[in-house]
């Protein structure tokens, strides 16, 4: 909804004051020059991610238009929930928990949390680092090194989306100025036309420029931006981490 808001802000004061000036919307309307700028970024786009990069994020753009589901509420949960078996764990042992962890879906204590169970990720995060917990193969420090590095891909791969679309927002500029150079060509090409004519080609190859510069830092940087905010709230599940040792 903010996005939506402030992608009206941003066309709103940009066109209005045009407008302010005495300009003419018509005089903006410039198809080939906005194929030429969309196009060379989604092609920019595809050469610069391989598969599973491109599908990440198409998969992410959708999350951006939805509420986060790291509320305070999900927090409270997995506190509690953390608590729980932590009590459970000390009264009648670590392997008490063995049933739940393995079968956390028909669990009494993780049914109480249906918030968590439906985080496929938070889920398998924590029931596969308790595991190895009570199998006592690993130490402290070398679960708390195991799970840093987990986080730390898991930070990684979720910041993919925003960095691909952060490199074509940064492109896009460029591809405008692509645009207006190809149509000052065409003006030059044009020469002999009256000066009126003459003139009104070189204002719509200008056209190009500003429609580069407002894509990209009025629409696709700030959804960057947006994605970037949305893989941070990953960072959250460090409650987990810092918890282990209780056990």
């Amino acid at each position: 909804m903010l996005i939506l808001l402030g992608y009206l802000v941003v066309l709103g004061t940009v066109f209005g004051g045009y407008l302010m000036t005495g300009g003419s919307l018509g005089a903006l309307y410039q198809p080939a020059e906005l194929v030429i700028i969309a196009g060379a970024g989604i092609g920019s786009f595809i050469v610069g991610n391989n598969g599973k990069a491109i599908k990440g994020t198409l998969k992410a753009l959708p999350l951006l238009f939805r509420r986060s589901k790291y509320t305070k509420a999900m927090y409270m949960d997995l506190l509690a929930l953390l608590y729980r078996l932590m009590a459970k764990s000390r009264q009648m042992g670590m392997f008490s928990l063995e049933r739940d962890i393995e079968n956390p879906r028909e669990s009494e204590i993780f049914a109480s949390y249906p918030r968590i169970l439906a985080d496929s990720v938070m889920l398998d995060f924590i029931v596969d680092y308790l595991r190895l917990i009570i199998s006592g193969h690993m130490n402290t420090f070398e679960i708390e090194a195991l799970m840093d590095e987990e986080i730390e891909t898991h930070e990684s791969e979720a910041e993919v989306p925003a960095n691909s679309l952060a490199l074509v927002g940064d492109s896009l500029p460029a591809f405008g100025i692509v645009a207006a150079v190809m149509g000052v060509v065409h003006a030059l090409g044009s020469a002999d036309r009256p000066a009126a004519e003459l003139g009104a080609l070189i204002a719509h190859a200008m056209v190009g420029t500003f429609l580069g510069i407002l894509l990209a830092y009025g629409f696709i940087s700030p959804l960057a931006t947006v994605l970037r905010q949305k893989s941070a709230e990953t960072s959250k599940m460090m409650p987990v981490r810092q918890s282990h040792s209780a056990f």
